[in-house]
C-alpha cells in the first residue's frame, strides 16, 4: 500500500495510510499516515465496532485535510482496550487450543488441495 500511495502522489492525489507497523510504513516514505497502536490487520479498530471505525476514518481525512508537511504521522488517540494486556496476549496459542487449531489447519489443507485439483488456485 505504501508504494501505490506514493505512486498515487507522485501523479497529484493525495493519500492517507491507515496502519499499525510504524516502523515498516514510515520507512517506506508516505507522504500522510495515521498510525493506530493496534493488532495488526486491525488500523480502523476492532471488529464490529462501528463507532470507533467511523471515528478512525474521519480522523485520518482530518488528517489529509490539514497535514502541510510531506512524511507526516499522526498518532490516533484510540486506544484497543482499557489497558496494554492485549499485546501479552496477541497471537497466543494456548495448549487447550493446539488441536483446534492443527485441525483447522489440516481442513485448510485439504480445501486448498482439491481447488487446486480443479485448477482454481496457483500452484506452489
Amino acid at each position: 500500500m505504501c508504494l501505490i500511495a506514493r505512486h498515487l502522489e507522485a501523479n497529484g492525489v493525495p493519500t492517507v495510510i491507515l496502519g499499525s507497523a510504524r516502523d515498516i510504513v514510515e520507512h517506506c516514505g508516505v507522504p500522510r499516515f495515521l498510525f493506530t497502536d493496534f493488532p495488526l490487520g486491525n488500523p480502523c479498530g476492532k471488529p464490529y465496532d462501528t463507532q470507533m471505525q467511523h471515528s478512525i476514518v474521519s480522523h485520518s481525512f482530518d488528517v489529509l485535510e490539514e497535514a502541510t508537511t510531506a512524511g507526516l504521522t499522526v498518532a490516533s488517540p484510540f486506544q484497543w482496550a482499557g489497558d496494554e494486556t492485549w499485546r501479552e496476549r496477541y497471537l497466543e496459542v494456548r495448549n487447550e487450543d493446539r488441536e483446534k487449531l492443527r485441525l483447522k489447519g489440516e481442513e485448510r489443507k485439504a480445501q486448498r488441495k482439491a481447488l487446486r485439483a480443479t485448477g482454481r488456485v496457483r500452484t506452489e
